[in-house]
């Protein structure tokens, strides 16, 4: 047995309450935070994925397929399909990239480009919603990223 395992301080039928759990707190909030951005995206005609792709090519326009998968963590079974409805609504153009025919792009259209200006407002009005101040914000940011880190090992 790991050390981590044999230091639980809770008992094996204590250890399994969902009171005892972390990740049900975790999973909470995020399915809270998603919900919160639903009516400020609705107003851009996007979905909380959507709007997470578009972040990715607001940043960076022209990446590969490949890259904006590993940046949100999505499989290209998720990935797709997201992609196909943003290419619909026309805000992205899929290609191929001009150093290797392999590579799949991702482009924005001018529509995709002007859209930014409408998203600028969103994470003042999330960071109003959520009611933590500054510090709490980013200490929650570094936790939840030191355990996507430890977790993606």
């Amino acid at each position: 047995m790991t050390d981590c395992v044999s230091n639980n301080p809770l008992s094996a039928e204590d250890s399994v309450l969902l009171d005892n759990q972390v990740c049900f707190p975790l999973y909470s909030a995020s399915n809270a935070v998603i919900r919160a951005y639903r009516p400020l995206l609705d107003k851009l005609d996007l979905t909380y994925s959507q709007y997470l792709v578009m972040m990715v090519l607001w940043e960076s326009d022209g990446v590969s397929v490949k890259d904006v998968g590993a940046r949100l963590y999505l499989d290209s079974g998720t990935l797709t399909p997201l992609l196909k409805r943003l290419e619909g609504k026309g805000l992205v153009e899929r290609g191929r990239s001009e150093q290797d025919e392999r590579v799949r792009v991702l482009k924005l259209t001018t529509a995709g480009v002007s859209l930014k200006s409408q998203a600028l407002t969103v994470p003042a009005e999330m960071k109003c919603k959520i009611k933590l101040d500054l510090d709490e914000l980013l200490l929650l940011k570094k936790l939840c990223e030191k355990v996507i880190s430890t977790l993606e090992k």
